[in-house]
């Protein structure tokens, strides 16, 4: 099983940023992407048709011998994972904001959380929000239209700034020293963020964290590549490839049909 790929997928470009931490952390590993922009964005979805593309998805991988798999999309795992891991032979690793190092952190007593709809109305979400925000401010906004836009390539667009700056601008009226983003999608924008946010804010994703799961998680189940080569990677989408190919430079992508 050690040198058997580990499966990732998103709804679309978002778990890149999080793959990018998870080639760093285990760069003897090999790594399957998928990407499922056909059926992009989750967060319009409702559960049961994320359940049912994470389902599939999940399918797809094991096929391709997948070891692990990691679920890069907050949305696929606030709605899917707990029966992922009734239904298939196989380890899950999850995403979900991180709420819990913010409000540690926090000194204003103050958090944002920029995440989709399907994320925020999850019951992981309010599982999380209530384990660990009794005695701080959540402030939460709904990134509309942000996933959607950045699969479309307009990360430096104006329209997405002016979108950014109205969704963030009532956390930062509240006082937030936090900006907790709950998409993998979202660490994409961080450049323009750390433009609009005043410098006392702090911006928070999960990606290292998750990384380091993942690591745990091969150790302790031995599955960890015992090659001294440089992992591969390889690329999937189910529907036009071509805003992935802006993020993964050179690449060959490969399009299929999982329906």
């Amino acid at each position: 099983m050690d040198k058997h790929p580990i499966g990732v997928f998103d709804s679309g470009v978002g778990g890149l940023s999080l793959l990018g931490e998870l080639k760093s952390l285990l760069p003897h590993e090999d790594f399957i992407y998928i990407s499922d922009n056909a059926f992009a964005p989750y967060g319009a979805l409702t559960a049961a048709e994320i359940l049912d593309r994470s389902g599939k998805l999940t399918n797809w991988l094991i096929k391709q011998s997948s070891k692990l798999i990691v679920v890069a999309c907050n949305t696929a795992t606030t709605n899917a994972i707990d029966s992922l891991r009734k239904t298939h032979p196989i380890g899950f690793i999850g995403i979900e904001p991180a709420i819990k190092p913010a409000a540690l952190q926090t000194k204003t007593g103050v958090v944002g959380v920029l995440a989709t709809k399907g994320t925020l109305s999850s019951k992981l979400f309010h599982q999380t929000s209530s384990a660990y925000g009794q005695d701080i401010t959540i402030v939460e906004k709904e990134g509309k239209h942000l996933v959607k836009m950045i699969e479309e390539g307009k990360i430096n667009s104006a329209e997405i700034k002016n979108l950014l700056q109205t969704y963030l601008q009532p956390m930062i009226n509240e006082g937030a020293d936090h900006l907790v983003l709950g998409c993998t999608h979202y660490p994409f924008l961080t450049p323009i963020l750390k433009k609009i946010l005043p410098k006392n804010i702090q911006i928070v994703d999960c990606n290292v964290s998750v990384a380091k799961q993942v690591e745990r998680v091969l150790e302790k189940r031995k599955l960890h590549s015992t090659s001294v080569n440089k992992g591969i990677t390889t690329y999937f989408c189910t529907g036009d490839s071509k805003i992935m190919r802006q993020f993964v430079l050179s690449e060959d992508i490969k399009v299929v049909s999982i329906a």
